[in-house]
């Protein structure tokens, strides 16, 4: 059937985006979704997840609940500002209740028991914080094998979002992050806010969405807060689709253009804390003070029309 894929999600609205884009694909495999605090609380995240399922019509995939803080130091702040306090820009009870219940195996538990089953390598897509992983990979690491990418939307090398080092995602919980990004042998890449931001859509694209049907209008309703977040930020009304742009990569491998690099992750109490360290300098394979983290695929380029072009096109059933 295509790509077996899992989402780890705190929608948010660039996470509704992502898993319209999931759910509308028919080469994809939605083999479960799990949720993460966020963008909102843990407790708005799943319900906007569950809401979300119903509404693009697979309530028949299972969700469950994970982390509600970071791995150590509870210090995470939500984006309500950016994704309004529900997380969807005020919309979120418009939205269908979902009829399947949530899942009681809980989010690592949930993971777990889909690597299993698995017959085939299962990509994992994270788009919010990285602590539901971390755990996974902590406490199942004979499931490592199973995976067959982890394509995680988060970090920023020129720039971040959330401070001027650290991006949202990241910088949420850097020790899951680190954790992932720089202490396990899992294929991963990397998708930061180098790239999402290069990806950027307008009002026009939105007006597109919107006037393709049902499904379409109701994507593009639950915008305004967060357009009108980035676009002073963009210079242009639209707004970055962040997360969708992961999943793009996660469905279409290689949509995205890819380099190798070492990647660690700050995890002191500077301002830096929370920056992705990604290490671009040539000869680093025989620089002692290089970059200690594995070395990952990280994405900053793309053929970006295209990566609009394919987002759209999903969300509108090619017209």
């Amino acid at each position: 059937m295509g790509t077996k894929l899992i989402i780890d999600t705190d929608p948010g609205v660039d996470d509704a985006f992502a898993l319209a884009l999931a759910t509308q694909s028919e080469d994809v495999d939605l083999l479960g979704v799990t949720t993460v605090f966020g963008n909102v609380p843990l407790s708005h995240t799943t319900a906007n997840a569950r809401r979300l399922l119903r509404l693009f019509g697979r309530d028949d995939v299972p969700v469950a609940a994970g982390a509600a803080r970071p791995l150590v130091y509870d210090n995470a702040k939500p984006a309500g500002f950016v994704h309004g306090e529900d997380g969807l820009s005020g919309h979120a009870d418009t939205l269908p209740e979902p009829t399947r219940p949530l899942d009681e195996r809980g989010a690592v538990r949930l993971l777990a028991d889909l690597l299993e089953a698995a017959d085939e390598p299962v990509t994992i897509a994270p788009i919010g914080p990285l602590t539901n992983i971390a755990l996974l990979l902590a406490a199942h690491p004979e499931l490592r094998g199973k995976i067959g990418r982890i394509v995680i939307m988060g970090g920023g090398v020129t720039r971040g979002n959330s401070t001027t080092a650290a991006e949202f995602n990241i910088w949420s919980d850097p020790e899951a992050a680190r954790r992932v990004l720089a202490d396990e042998d899992v294929p991963t890449v990397l998708v930061p806010l180098d790239i999402t931001h290069q990806c950027s859509i307008d009002t026009t694209w939105l007006a597109k969405l919107a006037a393709s049907g049902p499904l379409g209008a109701a994507l593009e309703a639950l915008t305004p807060t967060y357009v009108k977040h980035y676009s002073p930020i963009l210079g242009f009304p639209g707004m970055v689709m962040h997360d969708a742009v992961a999943v793009a990569e996660a469905i279409r491998p290689g949509i995205l253009d890819t380099e190798a690099y070492p990647v660690d992750v700050e995890c002191g109490f500077g301002p830096a804390r929370g920056a992705t360290l990604v290490d671009r300098r040539r000869l680093r394979s025989t620089d002692p003070q290089a970059v200690p983290g594995r070395t990952i695929d990280v994405a900053l380029t793309a053929d970006v029309e295209a990566v609009r072009d394919f987002v759209l096109s999903r969300l509108t059933g090619g017209l």
